[in-house]
């Protein structure tokens, strides 16, 4: 399996790193690209950058390192904006409302918009993971035109069901059901049991 996971500057970069993590985890091969605009959220939030080959996220990835492969987001030119690269499908997360609304328009400015173009096109599976608050009506014409163009909208909206105990289990939950999209109900680790309370 190889997908190509977008970071992009909405706040809750927690998500893309961690569904980063859990990608390569499931075996996955990682095509990382991040926004500049995620990059400066990264250092805000995490206190890290989002290179996979130093610090922090290096530290986090361990052995999984090789497994991720960062690409410049200016490159339009790299393999995954290329329709005949054997990518398997795609995942923005977090995906801010710019990034819907350059994708709704059919713009191809960073490679982050050229790969998520061509993965529509291709008909491989695009995951977009929106984080904002409240939403305006341009917003929702863009996730719907997104929606009607085969795009899964999967937003960053934990569930707590299962009783989470920790921020990193709320985010967990919401990219297990991200990658669901590609591994099937074996990525998701939480579950709603209904006999739990009984």
């Amino acid at each position: 399996m190889r997908i190509v996971v977008a970071i992009t500057g909405a706040s809750g970069t927690l998500y893309g790193v961690r569904l980063v993590l859990r990608a390569a985890g499931l075996g996955a091969t990682v095509d990382l690209v991040v926004s500049k605009a995620a990059e400066q959220v990264a250092r805000t939030e995490l206190d890290h950058g989002l290179n996979p080959a130093e610090g922090r996220f290096r530290e986090l990835l361990g052995d999984l390192a090789g497994q991720v492969r960062r690409f410049d987001v200016n490159d339009v030119g790299a393999e995954p904006a290329s329709g005949s690269a054997p990518i398997d499908g795609m995942v923005i997360v977090p995906c801010s409302m710019g990034t819907i609304a350059r994708i709704a328009a059919g713009l191809s400015e960073t490679l982050i918009e050229r790969a998520a173009d061509v993965t529509m096109k291709e008909g491989r599976p695009l995951v977009l993971v929106p984080r904002e608050t409240p939403l305006n009506r341009i917003h929702l014409q863009n996730l719907t035109r997104l929606l009607d163009a085969g795009a899964t909208l999967l937003p960053a909206m934990p569930g707590f069901y299962t009783r989470p105990k920790s921020i990193e289990e709320l985010v967990d939950g919401v990219v297990d059901r991200a990658l669901a999209c590609f591994f099937g109900s074996r990525a998701v680790r939480a579950r709603w049991n209904p006999e739990a309370d009984a």
